[in-house]
């Protein structure tokens, strides 16, 4: 096989954590923001669907007392602000398993037929099902879209090459809500590296091609 095809029964589409918090939660800049990977995210959705890809929604299903997170030293907070005083505090989750906010956004056409992967770590891999239900399909080649890239996407994707998939990033269709200068290095001179990185429209044409 050639750097740009895939087969259609070995592939998976995984749509990481866009869900209603994240989203439709978010103010109107960081909304704007996130529109254009959004849109792109819906047009791979609709040819996924239609090539009969089996669609995957990563969704954070943190609890609301936080008993399922882990207080962690680091540097910064997620904004890259440094902590006051050099305390580190634990911030409130933005999706809550069970409620509106973890669910995936209606523009991305959830269905009873989708495998929906609750998870309470950055990576889809981390102590979910992801795994299994990829492999009890055959499934050796994973399309990633959604955000933030330096955060989920990246620990899905260094998880994923490790335990020898096929990831193809798309570029276009994952946003940072951090900064943009960690999605252009992530895109330019790391995933390259261990994944295929393509825009949304050749992605569109790849499926298109495998059909």
């Amino acid at each position: 096989m050639g750097l740009n095809d895939i087969e259609l029964k070995r592939t998976a589409i995984l749509f990481f954590d866009i869900l209603n918090g994240y989203y439709h939660a978010a103010e109107g800049a960081a909304k704007a923001r996130m529109k254009p990977m959004v849109d792109n995210a819906v047009l791979l959705m609709r040819a996924g669907r239609e090539a009969g890809i089996p669609i995957f929604f990563a969704k954070g299903n943190h609890r609301a007392d936080n008993a399922t997170s882990a207080l962690i030293l680091t540097d910064t907070d997620m904004a890259l602000k440094p902590w006051p005083d050099g305390a580190v505090k634990r911030g409130k989750m933005r999706v809550i398993g069970g409620d509106p906010s973890s669910e995936v956004i209606p523009e991305l056409d959830p269905r009873p037929g989708d495998y929906y992967v609750p998870k309470y770590r950055w990576s889809a891999f981390h102590q979910t099902y992801l795994d299994l239900a990829l492999r009890a399909r055959g499934i050796d080649t994973i399309i990633i879209s959604g955000g933030s890239t330096d955060v989920g996407i990246g620990a899905t994707v260094f998880s994923g090459r490790d335990m020898d998939y096929n990831m193809i990033v798309v570029r276009d269709a994952c946003a940072s809500s951090h900064d943009q200068r960690a999605h252009d290095v992530l895109m330019d001179l790391i995933f390259p590296r261990m994944s295929r990185v393509r825009t949304t429209d050749q992605i569109l044409q790849m499926i298109q091609e495998a059909k």
